[in-house]
């Protein structure tokens, strides 16, 4: 009868002996930590639910104690390598001569919470930077015009030619300046959207990746066929995913070992997937993966940020621009990295990403 309820629980529990050997999984920790538990029954623990030494301490204290505890945000590793991000509740089951005969292990998944969360950071700590580039944009431009205006003014008085070089140099520089404030600003206009074919563009920048390397990274493609056309910007979508594909693209080019250097190119569709805190019926997900020697953990965290770049030559804008491009169309780009494994993940729904329309698949 116990059985017959525990089965029917949404918690995933798992039940070991004394030994940690795995007695006993419920329907919900088979689907959590992906394993059969006819497959598993008799195997130890550590098979499916893999931590560090002092958590496997804990199990045999509170196997000898008969005292429950709980751990929080703790990182396992399962079966298939996969990570875990996880609550758990141990309980002692006390026997017939007041031993512990077993362990009851219910685990609760983080993985959704935390993500959530860091999206929620990432979407908060993109709108206050941009709302900051926008005045900045704005005090800057305006003197900047001023200064454009008075140069012009001055060169038309000269007659030198020597001197109308100066005023010249001014007028040239403070283009420049307002072109680099522009792109800060990033897109300027919403989308032009019109049914398009993910792949198309994913092609489109595979073919600039190999051209701009030429033809020192192997590039691998590995799509999902089954996503269907999206509503997007084609050009604004082409930008932002060539600007993460060129980084990509650059670290590998500055390693200076002899190792394949390889990109590779992933779309996926996920069903009832959640964007900041809120869930889409379908989403389309496109991962750009290589193999160079991976983002410092300091720049992690400012990556979208503009004018922040690991590259002595580096403007700082790429990462920056696609993050405004892939917001417009409800999206969001992430990113997780170590070396040998730098994955920028580009999301976006696919029922409802025009800005301001909905649109049904």
């Amino acid at each position: 009868m116990y059985s017959l309820l525990i089965d029917r629980l949404s918690t995933a529990v798992v039940q070991v002996n004394r030994e940690l050997i795995i007695e006993y999984l419920n329907p919900a920790a088979e689907m959590l930590l992906e394993v059969s538990r006819k497959r598993i029954y008799g195997q130890d623990l550590g098979a499916v639910f893999r931590e560090d030494e002092d958590s496997v301490t804990s199990l045999y204290s509170a196997i000898e104690s008969g005292h429950p505890f709980t751990k929080r945000e703790a990182e396992v590793e399962m079966a298939n390598e996969k990570k875990l991000f996880c609550d758990y509740t141990v309980t002692p089951v006390i026997g017939a001569i007041n031993t512990t005969d077993s362990l009851l292990i219910e685990l609760y998944p983080r993985d959704r919470m935390k993500r959530i969360s860091l999206e929620d950071e990432l979407i908060a700590n993109h709108q206050t930077s941009k709302e900051l580039v926008r005045n900045l944009a704005h005090e800057i431009k305006n003197p900047l015009g001023g200064i454009r205006g008075a140069a012009q003014l001055i060169s038309r008085a000269f007659t030198d030619e020597a001197l109308k070089d100066y005023t010249q140099v001014i007028i040239e520089e403070s283009d420049r300046l307002r072109d680099l404030v522009d792109r800060l600003l990033g897109p300027r206009q919403l989308p032009k959207t019109k049914e398009l074919n993910i792949h198309r563009v994913i092609e489109r920048v595979k073919q600039l990746i190999q051209v701009e390397s030429d033809g020192q990274i192997e590039i691998i493609r590995d799509y999902d066929p089954s996503i269907p056309d999206i509503i997007g910007d084609e050009s604004q979508l082409i930008q932002a995913l060539l600007n993460v594909s060129r980084n990509a693209m650059q670290a590998l080019l500055e390693q200076e070992d002899n190792h394949q250097k390889q990109i590779r190119l992933v779309t996926r569709a996920l069903r009832q997937f959640t964007i900041g805190a809120k869930r889409h019926r379908l989403v389309c997900k496109i991962s750009i993966i290589d193999n160079g020697p991976g983002i410092p953990e300091p720049l992690l965290k400012t990556l979208f940020y503009p004018m922040v770049s690991g590259r002595a030559d580096g403007t700082g804008l790429g990462l920056s621009i696609s993050q405004s491009v892939i917001h417009q169309h409800n999206g969001i780009i992430e990113c997780h990295s170590q070396p040998q494994n730098t994955e920028f993940n580009i999301l976006m729904p696919i029922e409802t990403i025009v800005p301001g329309k909905e649109k049904n698949t």
